[in-house]
């Protein structure tokens, strides 16, 4: 029985140091969908109005080049902000699903035009099936206008994940979610999908990513 004693011990041992092991991945874990679902809700709560060089409207559904309630919604809140100077122009953003007419970006340009903001004050970049396409596609033409910073405009759920992708680009980000109306209930789905979003993006994407504005 002695000599099977510290054999007993080192197993002992083993089983702790596991556990401990188990309990820290599983601390950290928790931590991290902490981080990023406080991230969500906090940001989904923020109205920066700083100024800016360009706001930009991320696109959502629009039936034969007529923004849905929630597209519509967010052109309207970038209007408001147009106008009260949080910058000089507004970027919609967003390609077409399969059996569109046209794309979300053009319809939020036309949207906005024909709301009075200036034609040449609103430019159209049509390319993007997802969130992370349009912010690429709205870093590059960033990079080429030599444009910094953006005002970025979507539901409140949305904005973190968007403006942690236009950060890692190089974007200056602000956000200015909607404030009210369709899209703008923070709801716990929307919360939830949009964290895992986050996460996704934190664990997976964001190695990966060079900026994109303001390099040398």
């Amino acid at each position: 029985m002695r000599d099977r004693a510290p054999a007993v011990r080192r197993r002992v041992r083993w089983v702790r140091w596991v556990l401990v092991g188990i309990v820290a991945v599983v601390a950290v874990a928790v931590a991290v969908v902490a981080a990023a679902t406080y991230s969500v809700i906090w940001t989904a709560r923020q109205d920066d109005r700083g100024r800016t060089d360009l706001i930009v409207v991320l696109g959502a559904s629009q039936y034969w080049g007529d923004p849905s309630p929630v597209f519509a919604n967010r052109l309207e809140h970038a209007a408001e902000l147009y106008a009260a100077g949080v910058a000089g122009r507004i970027v919609t953003v967003g390609g077409k699903q399969e059996g569109d007419v046209t794309t979300e970006a053009q319809a939020g340009r036309s949207y906005l035009v024909g709301h009075g903001v200036p034609a040449a004050a609103v430019e159209a970049i049509a390319t993007g099936r997802d969130t992370w396409e349009s912010v690429q596609a709205l870093a590059a033409r960033m990079a080429d206008r030599g444009w910094r910073s953006a005002t970025i405009v979507s539901d409140p759920a949305h904005v973190a994940r968007a403006a942690a992708m236009a950060s890692a680009l190089g974007i200056e980000a602000r956000t200015s979610p909607t404030q009210s109306g369709a899209g703008s209930a923070t709801t716990a789905d929307y919360v939830l999908r949009e964290t895992a979003g986050l996460l996704g993006f934190w664990l997976v994407q964001r190695w990966s990513v060079d900026p994109v504005v303001g390099g040398s």
